[in-house]
């Protein structure tokens, strides 16, 4: 262990294999998550919300790009769970890293900041992170299907529109919340803990209710984020449309509430075209809403800081970080005789050397 803390090389090879090991691991762990709810569209098996997707990316963005290796070997994990090792796991192996990878990039590429404070930073987690990437671990898991004979080529577009819905699900609710979580500092005041417990005990009682009543209810959810996204910025959003899309699946899974009686294709377009829409606006809303907040601090600060100087002018004292106006008025001063020193010491001599000059011309026409 004492070697391993001198030398540099050893303690970032320990890092890295460590932090490579918690990333797959987290991988693993939500994809067995992901894995209890499923539904079957042509005959394949899908998964409404594959929560991996968003881990990865999440990891990516607050590891850098050496996270990728723990996100294969997660990858690996899950698919070693299901089945063996195959050419065509090879595949979907590649697929799932590949999406999560270039989504990273892509989000880099565009400046994207993990605290998601501005609107820019939404709309670039939902159409590069989640919409465009996912397109590559769909298309590639989907085609090798059709490839290997595994799915019939007319059953090509429902099964890649599920499994690309799935993935991009991932990112839009699980990601954020991830980031959240990670850059909170401080906790909630006591004030604000009351109100939290209060929207938390309406959202269990509101959301099992809007989901599972053969009544159409969902509508009711949107005051609920609406609320959550005001108050609690994104984490409370967030947190509020992941409760109520993992509920929704669980309804949709079970056929039941509003999802009784339709066939299993209504029921994939239902549930993701709800998960899809709640996890939009959730997202967006909540970032138009902290981008405000945070405006409005710059700006209270800026004012704050103008009053203060209009103050110490008022009272004939300098503003902050400027010298009292006595102490410039020396200074100027000081630097005005040095600037007079030095021209009367340049004027006499000036004429000392004239008067030598003189002198010399007159020794030598004696």
């Amino acid at each position: 262990m004492a070697a391993v803390v001198g030398n540099p090389d050893l303690r970032r090879a320990a890092v890295f294999a460590v932090q490579t090991l918690a990333v797959a691991l987290g991988y693993y762990a939500a994809g067995r998550l992901g894995l209890m709810r499923e539904l079957v569209v042509e005959g394949a098996v899908f998964t409404p919300i594959w929560p991996p997707t968003g881990v990865a990316v999440a990891c990516l963005l607050l590891l850098g790009i050496r996270a990728w290796p723990g996100i294969a070997l997660g990858a690996l994990f899950v698919i070693m769970s299901l089945t063996s090792l195959r050419p065509v796991v090879i595949g979907n192996l590649i697929g799932n890293t590949a999406a999560p990878v270039c989504a990273y990039l892509m989000l880099r590429k565009v400046g994207f900041r993990n605290d998601l404070i501005r609107l820019r930073d939404g709309l670039a987690l939902v159409f590069l992170g989640a919409l465009t990437a996912t397109l590559l671990s769909s298309t590639i898991g989907v085609g090798l299907l059709v490839l290997t004979d595994k799915l019939a080529a007319h059953s090509f577009w429902p099964v890649w529109l599920a499994w690309w819905v799935g993935d991009a699900m991932g990112v839009l609710l699980v990601t954020p919340i991830l980031l959240v979580l990670y850059t909170i500092t401080r906790p909630l005041r006591l004030s604000r803990w009351k109100e939290a417990v209060g929207l938390a005990l309406i959202a269990c009682a509101l959301v099992p209710l809007a989901t599972h009543s053969r009544v159409s209810l969902l509508f009711l959810v949107y005051p609920l984020l609406i609320w959550a996204a005001l108050r609690f910025q994104l984490a409370g959003s967030m947190l509020c449309a992941l409760f109520t899309s993992v509920m929704a699946t669980v309804a949709a899974t079970d056929s039941v509430g509003p999802f009784e009686r339709l066939s299993r294709i209504e029921v994939m377009i239902k549930l993701q075209a709800f998960n899809g829409t709640m996890a939009l606006t959730a997202l967006l809303l909540s970032a138009v809403i902290t981008e405000q907040h945070h405006t409005r601090r710059s700006v209270e600060r800026a004012c704050q800081e103008l009053v203060e100087v209009l103050e110490h002018l008022t009272a004939g004292e300098a503003p902050p970080g400027r010298p009292p106006k006595d102490i410039r008025e020396t200074e100027t001063t000081e630097r005005t005789e040095r600037m007079e020193r030095t021209k009367t010491d340049r004027t006499e001599r000036t004429k000392k050397e004239s008067t030598e000059n003189t002198k010399h011309t007159k020794h030598t026409n004696s």
